[in-house]
Formats: C-alpha cells, sequence, structure tokens
C-alpha cells in the first residue's frame, strides 16, 4: 500500500497502534513533499536555508550542494529548534462523530502524534499538554527520540469526558511557558469564541507562535441529516428536535460565521487557525506546521 494513502483518515482507522499512525501519516506526507514545490521543507534540508548574497561562505553546506546543485547553509543549532507544546482539549464533545471511523479525538490525536513524531525527527523539543476544565498533564518539551515514545503513550490512553474550560486553560498555560514556543491547540471550539479569542491573545502577547487547529466532525461541517433529527448536548442534560431540512441553510450560516469569527480574529493577532474536518486528509495540518516553522527563520 502506498504510503500517501495514510493520508485519509479512513485509512488510519485500519492502523491500530499510535506510533505506527504517526509513522504512516508523516511517512505519506514527506513522501509527497519529494515530489512537491516544497520538496526544501523535507526533512534532509531541515537544518539548511538557501544562499542570499551576503552570507557568509564558509557556512556553504558543499555536500547539499554536490546533491542539489544549489546553494545551501548550514544553520546553526540555536537557529533552527522550534520548541512546540502538543495541546489536546479533552471535553466530552471531542468523542463524537456521526458515520466517520475517526472521532474528532482520534482524528485529533493522530494529528498531535504525527506532529510530535515530525518535530522529533527534526530534532525540535515538544511537549504535550491536555486540559479539561484544567490542565491535566504537562509534560515539558524534549528533543530526545525517547520523548516520543513519552507523548505517544499519553495519548493513547487519553479519553475525552466531561466539560471544558479552553479559555482558563490557555490562560494558565500562558503563565507556565517560559520560553516563546509554537503552540498547537486541537479543539473543537465548541465554546463561547469571546473568551477563547482573548486567551489566544495573551498567549500572542507572550510572543508564541500559535496553529490553532479547529476539528469538527465531518457531519458537523457539512449538516448531512435528513428528516426529524434529535440532537443531544453531549456535556449538558439537553435535547433539541429539529426538521434537518429546514435547518440546514440557517446551521449552515451560523457555523460560517461562527468559523469566520476566529479565522477574523486569529488573522489580526498574526495566529494560523486551520478549519479542519474528520473527512480531511492529514497533510493539511502537517503543510500548516511546516509553513508555520520556516516563517520563524
Amino acid at each position: 500500500m502506498s504510503t500517501e494513502k495514510y493520508l485519509r483518515p479512513e485509512v488510519i482507522r485500519q492502523v491500530s497502534r499510535l506510533d505506527l499512525r504517526a509513522k504512516f501519516i508523516v511517512e505519506g506526507f514527506l513522501q509527497g513533499l519529494h515530489a512537491s514545490p516544497f520538496q526544501g521543507f523535507s526533512v534532509e534540508f531541515s537544518e539548511h536555508r538557501k544562499y542570499v548574497p551576503g552570507d557568509d561562505l564558509k557556512d556553504l553546506d558543499w555536500n547539499v550542494f554536490a546533491k542539489t546543485d544549489k546553494y545551501y547553509l548550514k544553520k546553526f543549532q540555536a537557529e533552527t529548534n522550534v520548541t512546540g507544546y502538543l495541546v489536546m482539549d479533552l471535553s466530552a464533545s471531542m468523542a463524537y462523530t456521526y458515520r466517520q471511523e475517526l472521532t474528532k479525538f482520534d482524528y485529533g490525536i493522530c494529528l498531535a502524534a504525527a506532529l510530535g513524531y515530525l518535530m522529533i525527527h527534526q530534532q525540535d523539543p515538544v511537549g504535550l499538554v491536555t486540559f479539561d476544565t484544567k490542565i491535566q498533564a504537562a509534560l515539558p518539551p524534549k528533543s530526545k527520540r525517547t520523548q516520543l515514545g513519552t507523548i505517544l503513550a499519553i495519548l493513547a490512553n487519553l479519553k475525552p469526558a466531561g466539560q471544558t474550560d479552553v479559555a482558563g486553560c490557555l490562560h494558565q498555560l500562558a503563565a507556565m511557558i517560559r520560553h516563546k514556543s509554537l503552540i498547537m491547540l486541537f479543539s473543537d471550539l465548541l465554546t463561547d469564541p469571546e473568551p477563547v479569542v482573548q486567551s489566544l491573545h495573551h498567549l500572542r502577547h507572550r510572543g508564541n507562535e500559535i496553529i490553532l487547529f479547529h476539528i469538527l466532525d465531518e457531519a458537523e461541517a457539512h449538516f448531512p441529516f435528513e428528516g426529524i433529527i434529535e440532537f443531544e448536548d453531549v456535556e449538558a442534560p439537553q435535547k433539541l428536535t429539529v426538521d434537518a431540512k429546514h435547518m440546514r441553510g440557517d446551521y449552515l450560516h451560523a457555523l460560517g460565521e461562527f468559523q469566520n469569527f476566529y479565522r477574523e480574529e486569529c488573522s489580526k493577532a498574526n495566529i494560523d487557525y486551520v478549519a479542519m474536518d474528520t473527512s480531511v486528509s492529514f497533510d493539511k495540518a502537517l503543510m500548516e506546521y511546516l509553513l508555520q516553522r520556516q516563517r520563524r527563520f
């Protein structure tokens, strides 16, 4: 089977071990990169940048020149490392799926595992933070190979349950982080957006870069329901019965406004907002990470 197939959620669901899921996603992604205009992002060149006039010639990497016939400078360790935090929402709503093989939580876990794999592969320190109404786990960033095993072990044993306080936990995270870092947040954001945006601004104000992966179920993103449907709030004892056909237009309009609010507010704060649903190929998220990483240098 081509590794590129492992970028598709319906295929990755067939792999039970999280470490293999992460490996297949990243290898499929990198295989695609090598055949694309983004091949300079590949792991092989992750510690290099292209020569520009005025650079010191003694830093040229002649081994890379011999392979590519292009001039690359070897970057110093302090210049290349990006410290990352994978930040995972544990709320009960993340356990939802309508007809996809992966829940929102499964999907987010796969993304986080793949990004952790990619960062360790690039010798970037990466840590993990999990939260619901408060921060439940906080693994400090490291770049050792053993860190990946620790991250995957924690991710594989997580269970989404209960309510969440995204804003409160992000404020807590902002106070915890001592050095400027890349924050990768995985959440369905099913809460009041105003406090969340304020907490994101708090993280940015402290010098952190942020990629917000807004993960919805494919059904939440496209509303494929028919007939009379009863919806139940998984985080509160509330039920709602509606005529799906008559509600679809209003629902999709409201969802569009919700996403646009985040998109616009994130744009103002120079935060990367990435709307994902559980039917979307994983490479979209990995490319966002690499683009963000490149912009830092």
